[in-house]
C-alpha cells in the first residue's frame, strides 16, 4: 500500500510538472510593421488594433507593433510576409497591384472624393474578391483595406500653381505603376525611394519635390526641408492591413473573423484620426513658416485623366463608379 501510494503521489507531481512546463495552447504571434511614427493615425490605430486582438482572442493572438521601419521598408515588410515570416504591414494597395493589377484602382488619381466612398468600396463583394486573388497568388492576406491615411499633396521647394510648375522636377513617389504615371502626368519626373530616405534627399538636393500626406509631413519632419505645400490631393492614400499568409493559416476560423472585423474597425478609427489630425497638421505646418496654398484641381485632373487608360483601370474605375452608385 505505501509503495503504491508513493508511485501515486510520484505519477502525480510528474503530471504536474508536465502541465506547468507545456501552456494549454500555444499563442500565434503577428509581428505589424510601418514606416510612420507612432504618433501617427496608423500608428495609433495599430496600437489599439493590438489592444483589441489581444483581449478578444483571450490572448491567442499577440500583435507586436513596430513603428518608424523597425522591420524595413514597407516592400521589405512585404517581402518577408510572402517568404512566411509572421509579419504584416499597412500599405498603400498600389504595392500589391503587381500581383492583381485590379487593385491599382484604390491608388488611382482624384477617384475618391471622400473617405466614405473608399470605405465602402473596399468592403465592396467586387473589391474582396481582388483581396482573395492576393491570397492566391502573392501569399498575402488582406485583413482590411480601409485605412485611410489622408489625400497626397505636394511638396517643393518654389510655389506651384499648375502641372507646367512641375517640370523637371524630381519627386519622390512610391514605386508602383499607378504613383509612377500619376506623378509622370502632373509634370514632375516620379523617383521611387524609400520613406525613410525622403527627408535627407530633399535636405541634401537628390529630391526636388516630394508628395505625401498632412499628417506624414508632420511626422516626418518634411516642413524643415521644402517651403511650399501645395494642396492638390491627386491621390487618397487608402490602405490595406495585410498579413502573411503562412502565419494567417496558423490561427484558428475563429480567431481569424475576430480579426478580420477588428482590422475593419480599427481602420475606420484610425481614420477618423487621419481626418481630424490632417488639418492640425495642415496647420502646424503652416506655423513652421512653410507656405500651405490651396490650387485650382482643374489642369492637374485634366493631365490625370489619361493614366486610367495608361494603365488599363477603365473598367475597374466603371466598377468603382457603380459600387458608388455614380
Amino acid at each position: 500500500m505505501t509503495i503504491s501510494l508513493k508511485t501515486l503521489f510520484a505519477c502525480t507531481a510528474i503530471a504536474a510538472a508536465i502541465g506547468l512546463a507545456a501552456p494549454a495552447s500555444a499563442a500565434t504571434t503577428l509581428r505589424i510593421g510601418t514606416v510612420l511614427a507612432p504618433t501617427d493615425p496608423m500608428g495609433q490605430g495599430l496600437e489599439k488594433f493590438k489592444t483589441d486582438v489581444e483581449k478578444a482572442t483571450n490572448g491567442e493572438v499577440i500583435i507586436e507593433v513596430f513603428h518608424n521601419s523597425q522591420l524595413g521598408d514597407t516592400t521589405e515588410m512585404l517581402d518577408q510576409a510572402r517568404a512566411g515570416a509572421n509579419v504584416g504591414t499597412v500599405t498603400d494597395v498600389a504595392r500589391l497591384s503587381s500581383f492583381v493589377p485590379s487593385l491599382a484602382i484604390m491608388s488611382a488619381p482624384f477617384l475618391f472624393d471622400t473617405y466614405d466612398d473608399a470605405d465602402k468600396f473596399a468592403l465592396s463583394e467586387e473589391y474582396i474578391a481582388w483581396g482573395n486573388e492576393l491570397a492566391e497568388k502573392a501569399n498575402l492576406v488582406m485583413l482590411a483595406s480601409n485605412w485611410y491615411q489622408g489625400p497626397r499633396h505636394t511638396l517643393t521647394k518654389k510655389p506651384v500653381a499648375s502641372p507646367e510648375d512641375l517640370k523637371g522636377l524630381r519627386m519622390r513617389t512610391i514605386g508602383a505603376p499607378v504613383w509612377i504615371e500619376t506623378i509622370r502626368a502632373m509634370g514632375a519626373e516620379p523617383t521611387p525611394m524609400p520613406w525613410g530616405e525622403v527627408y535627407s534627399a530633399l535636405q541634401l538636393g537628390t529630391l526636388d519635390a516630394a508628395e505625401a500626406q498632412p499628417t506624414a509631413i508632420w511626422g516626418a519632419k518634411l516642413y524643415e526641408v521644402v517651403s511650399n505645400v501645395t494642396k492638390t490631393g491627386h491621390i487618397q492614400l487608402v490602405t490595406a492591413l495585410v498579413v502573411g499568409k503562412d502565419a494567417w493559416d496558423q490561427i484558428s476560423p475563429d480567431n481569424q473573423k475576430i480579426i478580420r472585423d477588428l482590422a475593419v474597425e480599427n481602420g475606420r478609427y484610425a481614420s477618423a484620426l487621419t481626418i481630424e489630425l490632417g488639418e492640425k497638421a495642415l496647420g502646424d505646418i503652416a506655423a513652421s513658416g512653410v507656405t500651405v496654398a490651396d490650387v485650382d484641381l482643374a489642369p492637374f485632373k485634366a493631365a490625370a485623366a489619361g493614366v486610367y487608360e495608361t494603365l488599363d483601370l477603365t473598367r475597374e474605375a466603371e466598377i468603382v463608379r457603380t459600387v458608388l452608385g455614380r
